[in-house]
């Protein structure tokens, strides 16, 4: 006798919003949880791919909506909130996701201008999203977010010294978060990907390390992508389908006595 899977709707019900929603993990997990009931509320900088990002969920039947949003405004992010909340009822959880890469250069050669902006939006931006959103589930009784770290904040890739210093500022303000904001039943925890692919950050992550030279890559990116999945136990690079999962798990009501933790997907790089 065969019988029908349950659905899964733990997200029923609940609105989730999702910053850096038009790249392929915000998106990825954007459809993930709409497909357990949440309503999806998408930003992005990018106003055509938001839009394309939306239009391919409402296809799937998932309730979306999208929000063009500078996450270093910090008067947008917080009108955005109140845009939101208007549109859907009270957001229970965030992806704090939005982040950009920058350069890969040494350090005597690393330009400050690709420094500061780096850190512009993947600190100050995350930190102007996460307090808004903090400061609207604490006036309504709680609710759960997952920043986007990497694993480039604890291993020091070379080349890569604003990326990885923002996300190493990501799991200090993670760590900071969950703490300050316990008392107001919010749970603050961090999701630390390593090598995704295939796709855009993929190949342009392996050509410009390529390209940087290094004593630790060669000039080759064919050989850089294999150099790089040889450091991975797995021995194979994560897919973005990979991540909604951790995401939701954290998101969720199956973790509520977890918080303030980092949780890499790595393939078992440590």
């Amino acid at each position: 006798m065969t019988t029908t899977p349950t659905p899964d709707t733990r997200f029923d019900g609940r609105v989730v919003a999702i910053t850096g929603g038009a790249g392929d993990i915000g998106l990825a997990t954007a459809r993930h949880l709409g497909r357990q009931g949440a309503t999806v509320a998408l930003l992005d900088v990018d106003a055509a791919k938001l839009q394309a990002a939306t239009t391919s969920l409402e296809a799937d039947g998932i309730r979306a909506s999208s929000w063009h949003c500078d996450v270093t405004d910090e008067s947008a992010v917080d009108g955005v909130v109140a845009a939101i909340t208007e549109r859907h009822g009270v957001i229970r959880h965030l992806f704090n996701n939005a982040g950009i890469q920058g350069a890969f250069r040494p350090v005597l050669e690393y330009p400050a201008d690709d420094f500061v902006a780096v850190h512009r939006v993947n600190v100050l931006g995350a930190f102007l999203v996460l307090r808004a959103f903090a400061r609207h589930m604490a006036a309504n009784g709680g609710g759960s977010v997952v920043n986007m770290a990497s694993m480039a904040a604890v291993g020091g890739p070379p080349n890569m010294i604003a990326y990885a210093s923002s996300k190493a500022a990501i799991l200090g303000m993670t760590q900071v978060a969950s703490k300050d904001l316990a008392p107001h039943g919010i749970r603050v925890n961090a999701i630390s990907p390593a090598f995704m692919g295939p796709g855009f950050m993929w190949t342009r992550q392996v050509e410009l390390q390529a390209a940087a030279g290094s004593q630790y890559y060669d000039g080759d990116p064919a050989v850089v992508a294999e150099q790089m999945i040889g450091a991975v136990p797995l021995r194979r690079y994560g897919s973005v389908d990979e991540v909604p999962a951790a995401v939701a798990f954290l998101l969720g009501d199956g973790a509520s006595y977890i918080t303030g933790i980092n949780v890499p997907i790595a393939g078992g790089i440590l």
